[in-house]
């Protein structure tokens, strides 16, 4: 059986993706800049001997095509960037990039992809149809690299029926994977507001328009966009992590700075919720005698699975994990540019689990200490060549 084939070949290949992952690891390289990570790839696809085409400066797209006659289409996509935080692991593959790290798994991500397209190779005399292996740059910068890739034609010559893809979950312990069918990760956009007023003396405030008090009214009274005017069953988060005001213990500044995200999971109230911010934020500056310049950069749309090719993909991962490993996801109100493929084809994006704490492989994404069980390498190719195969008809 084909799922025999696969697990074995997964077993075989498992050293040979544990040692691209280090190599990509210990080599990082950060969003649009991704120049000797996508040579490492195009080198392994040469090998292998599938095609590749370059897509937005540093992607990949590459194509395998089964012996048997279907006209069937699959994408599977990887991301390669990696982050501006430097790593504390104190292991041998450690970053030798200064300040640059892969604290979101892309190294994980894309050393999985080429594992996967190693298995598909070697069995190409066995399914029909096509797989379209879609190596990606820059998902952690706007405007994101899928939609550049999609605007190049990644989707196109030929068309996918569907696109997969997957992405490392500390919270899941390693060998078991998550699938959330319909709406599953926010969009996000970055605000960024200056309040002005007039500064001076902080012991003679009434000769000053305060800018650092009209910020507080404006900070308190944004969050109604969430608790007050966004239905209680619409996930919405509005957080503010920065605030500059510039002034000293008796100096009231002429101007405060913020920065801020916004997400939602819903993309005609997300533009709703634009227009309210900004509309409230400027009334409650110029209410106090002050100004307020609301500026929304507006990023990822939120990240929908589409409900039958999920409900498909997760039959299959059960099959070849078996049900014990294959669970229920929550709505996750991160952000991914995965999102973009979603919001133009019939889209899966699900998670493996990477997470061991008998070794202390417990750390966040993002974080300094992020590392993952490798064990789970094993079954991240394997599941994924299993349902390409799958999903084609085969």
């Amino acid at each position: 059986m084909i799922k025999q084939q696969i697990q074995e070949l997964s077993k075989g290949l498992y050293n040979e993706v544990v040692a691209n992952r280090r190599h990509l690891h210990s080599h990082p390289e950060l969003s649009f800049a991704e120049v000797e990570t996508s040579a490492f790839v195009a080198k392994k696809l040469d090998e292998l001997g599938i095609g590749w085409e370059r897509m937005a400066d540093n992607g990949l797209v590459a194509l395998i095509k089964g012996e048997k006659p279907s006209d069937q289409v699959i994408a599977l996509r990887a991301d390669m960037d990696a982050l501006p935080i430097t790593e504390v692991n104190d292991v041998p593959y450690k970053s030798q990039n200064e300040g640059v790290m892969h604290a979101c798994g892309h190294d994980v991500h894309t050393s999985s992809l080429l594992g996967t397209a190693k298995i598909l190779t070697q069995l190409k005399n066995e399914f029909g149809g096509t797989v379209k292996l879609i190596f990606q740059p820059a998902e952690e910068r706007l405007p994101g690299g899928a939609s550049l890739m999609i605007a190049e034609g990644v989707l196109e010559n030929p068309k996918p029926q569907a696109v997969l893809g997957q992405h490392v979950m500390p919270l899941i312990d390693a060998g078991k994977f998550g699938f959330r069918s319909g709406q599953y990760m926010a969009s996000t956009d970055e605000l960024y507001v200056t309040v002005r007023g007039k500064g001076g003396h902080g012991a003679q405030p009434h000769n000053n328009i305060d800018p650092v008090l009209i910020t507080a009214h404006i900070l308190v009274a944004l969050q109604q966009i969430v608790s007050r005017m966004s239905a209680p069953i619409n996930p919405t988060v509005l957080s503010f992590g920065k605030v500059i005001a510039n002034g000293a213990t008796n100096v009231i500044p002429d101007e405060v700075k913020l920065e801020g995200t916004f997400r939602a999971l819903d993309e005609n109230w997300r533009d709703e919720a634009h227009i309210k911010m900004k509309k409230m934020a400027e009334g409650i500056a110029e209410s106090m005698g002050g100004s307020c310049e609301f500026n929304i950069m507006r990023g990822y749309p939120f990240l929908i699975n589409e409900p039958k090719l999920t409900a498909a993909v997760r039959q299959h991962a059960e099959d070849y994990l078996g049900k014990e490993n294959v669970e229920d996801l929550d709505i996750w109100m991160a952000a991914e540019d995965f999102a973009y493929y979603s919001q133009v084809a019939d889209a899966c994006f699900y998670r493996m689990g990477t997470r061991n704490e008998s070794r202390g492989i417990t750390s966040a994404v993002h974080t300094p200490t992020f590392d993952i069980e490798e064990t789970a390498l094993e079954q991240s190719i394997g599941l994924m060549a299993y349902l390409a195969v799958k999903q084609l008809g085969n």
